[in-house]
């Protein structure tokens, strides 16, 4: 039953890492299996050459918490193939829901995270508004147009899966960055695994190196580490902001108009400037439905303790 219910977390994980501008590190956090995530991921190292030797290969599956690792990733795995078309299609008909649910999401998830720091310090501030000044400066940068050639797959998934689990710095926005996205959506939609492979082998590269930085920081020093991720997720708010202006438009390696520079909006201002309905009701409906989901998921983890 723990195997199923982490499979469900991984399915919101891959859910959530298909939309540019959101973190499956965020889902991982709320749903209370981030540590778990982190300390399993460090375990896969060349020293479990020796304990294979001295004990066998279970005891190897037992040491990195194969199970926990597997169902995780079999979620993730899952929803990426089913939904990335789903979600593609409703940032295309439907972006003010669909952004709205993901905003109230990351605003609850901000308090979620700020309740864990325990030791709160003038200091920490400083980590908050660099947290904050991160993400931001991210959202704001001019995106390159990477070919999806060999080493470029492998580079951006080496990237990509390192802002995946940070919470608030979403892997798919850092792919758009590099232009690389679109390749790297439709080689899911059509199965190419030439691409995926590549795109693999750099995100596993990138995952066991970075965890390890990101796990000794949570030991060491857990509430400043805590207060700068926090920042980073309030810094990626005005990128998922759901009314939006594009002021400037570019032209991608597919030859596809994609937005190039956006301006944000008041519901109000955005049926008159962009002559379309804001959909206000419908958008804060959304987003009480992503604040919800994190109150209830924080009162389960409550009930189990």
């Amino acid at each position: 039953m723990n195997y199923f219910f982490t499979y469900l977390k991984g399915i919101a994980m891959g859910a959530a890492d298909v939309v540019p501008g959101v973190s499956g590190g965020t889902i991982a956090f709320i749903t209370g299996i981030y540590d778990t995530l982190l300390g399993s991921i460090r375990k896969v190292n060349p020293s479990l050459l020796g304990l294979w030797k001295r004990e066998g290969f279970k005891a190897v599956l037992t040491h990195i918490n194969a199970g926990f690792l597997a169902a995780l990733f079999g979620g993730i795995l899952t929803s990426i193939l089913t939904l990335a078309k789903l979600i593609s299609w409703l940032l295309v008909t439907h972006p003010i829901p669909l952004w709205s649910f993901f905003f109230g999401l990351i605003l609850i998830s901000v308090v979620h995270i700020l309740k864990q720091v325990d030791d709160r310090r003038l200091i920490h501030v400083l980590f908050l508004v660099a947290g904050i000044a991160f993400a931001y400066t991210i959202t704001v940068l001019q995106p390159l147009d990477l070919q999806p050639t060999p080493l470029n797959l492998i580079l951006a998934g080496a990237i990509a899966i390192c802002a995946m689990i940070l919470p608030g710095i979403s892997g798919s926005f850092i792919l758009l960055l590099l232009g690389i996205y679109p390749a790297i959506l439709a080689a899911v939609k059509e199965l190419n695994i030439g691409v995926l492979g590549l795109f693999a082998v750099g995100a596993v590269c990138g995952l066991l190196s970075f965890s390890h930085l990101l796990s000794w920081l949570l030991n060491k020093h857990r509430s400043a580490t805590l207060v700068f991720l926090t920042g980073l997720m309030m810094g990626t708010l005005p990128k998922i902001w759901p009314w939006k202006e594009t002021i400037s438009w570019r032209v991608n390696s597919d030859g596809e108009q994609v937005p190039l520079v956006e301006h944000n909006l008041l519901p109000h201002q955005f049926e008159q400037v962009v002559g379309q309905p804001s959909q206000l009701i419908l958008a804060i409906v959304c987003m009480l439905a992503g604040i919800g989901i994190v109150w209830l998921l924080e009162k389960v983890a409550q009930n189990k303790k």
